[in-house]
């Protein structure tokens, strides 16, 4: 039901095929956060206009509420959410480890109070695995420590090892033929620790690998860094995920380093806050310069929201506290990543993608 073809390589940047059980994903894609079975402000009709491939759904929430159970019960994420196409689910790791001064780690697991009501609950590498085949995703993710930022090297190296002894557990614990299961890579921000979870992860087999535990809070270029570091040792024919990235920027960045997958919050987490993408930089919608602009967002965007609706309008809609103006910033930010997305595709195939990457960074 999974697999990964690779069609194109343009210096490190790839271009390819992910085939799932709920569709084609054509790479390198970019994910749009659905961390509560929603993608915030927008529908699943609107995410399929703006070219979404596949979504992210999160795995700690989920199991708060409503319930992997229940979703379970009214026929999977999928139908729950009424999206037909490919759904990945994070661990829940991050999330887990993000609740500082709540968690206790074990080697069985983490134990942590619920952010939604204080209760004591416990996830293990087994019980995550469990939670996401109750929710169908395509793609599931092995359960790991991410270690904070900055971290003692000890520190660093005792998470890693302990995700690798995790993710031997998750794949025991998978008896789903129609799901993959990705593995995740850390080691912080020490090139050789990076490297070593590679192999060790690679050791176990997985269908596809992630970095994580980066965009955690290191700069730019000790992120790239580290990608570059782990991209070099992680198997050319298996789908690579660069986990909570990013930025446009970082993006086209990525990709050059070998990336195939990408997720982020920053479209409507931006959009939300006024904070607009466009191919000459981002804008802020709530600027008092805007207020009798007719011209759309971004006149290179064939967007929905770029073809109907003005810049003095959307800023009108802000400042008036609409809740209009946060999803048509946040639709037209998701299509701009999701154009974005399909020209780095198409200047790969070209073989035209390091001039591409120099205009875009330009």
């Amino acid at each position: 039901m999974f697999s990964f073809e690779l069609f194109n390589k343009d210096g490190n940047a790839r271009r390819g095929r992910l085939k799932t059980a709920h569709g084609d994903i054509e790479t390198p894609a970019f994910m749009p956060v659905g961390t509560q079975a929603t993608v915030k402000t927008l529908s699943t009709d609107e995410l399929a206009q703006t070219g979404s491939q596949i979504i992210l759904g999160n795995t700690y929430h989920l199991y708060l509420r409503p319930g992997h159970k229940l979703i379970e019960k009214l026929g999977g994420l999928h139908r729950f959410m009424n999206w037909d196409k490919p759904i990945l689910t994070d661990s829940g790791g991050y999330q887990v480890f993000s609740l500082k001064g709540l968690t206790k780690v074990t080697e069985e697991g983490v134990s942590f109070q619920s952010h939604l009501d204080g209760s004591s609950r416990f996830i293990t590498p087994e019980l995550a695995i469990e939670i996401q085949q109750s929710l169908g995703s395509d793609i599931m993710m092995c359960f790991d420590e991410p270690p904070p930022y900055p971290s003692s090297r000890e520190d660093i190296k005792t998470a890693m090892e302990r995700t690798t002894r995790w993710e031997e557990r998750c794949k025991k614990a998978k008896s789903s033929d129609t799901q993959a299961l990705f593995g995740i890579t850390q080691g912080g921000t020490e090139a050789d620790l990076r490297e070593e979870s590679a192999r060790q992860i690679i050791g176990i087999g997985f269908d596809g690998y992630a970095i994580g535990g980066l965009s955690v809070g290191e700069s730019m270029s000790l992120m790239l860094e580290m990608t570059e570091v782990t991209t070099a040792v992680l198997p050319e024919e298996k789908p690579r995920y660069l986990m909570g990235v990013g930025t446009p920027e970082d993006i086209v960045q990525a990709v050059a380093r070998g990336v195939d997958m990408f997720d982020c919050v920053m479209p409507t987490r931006n959009g939300r806050n006024g904070a607009l993408f466009t191919s000459s930089g981002k804008i802020n919608i709530k600027n008092s310069r805007y207020r009798e602009d007719e011209s759309p967002i971004d006149k290179n965007c064939n967007c929905q929201v770029c073809k109907n609706y003005s810049r003095a309008y959307l800023r009108h809609l802000f400042t008036a506290n609409e809740m209009l103006g946060l999803r048509l910033n946040s639709l037209h930010n998701v299509a701009f990543y999701q154009n974005l997305m399909q020209n780095i595709r198409d200047s790969i195939s070209k073989g035209e993608f390091a001039p591409f990457a120099r205009n875009f960074l330009g």
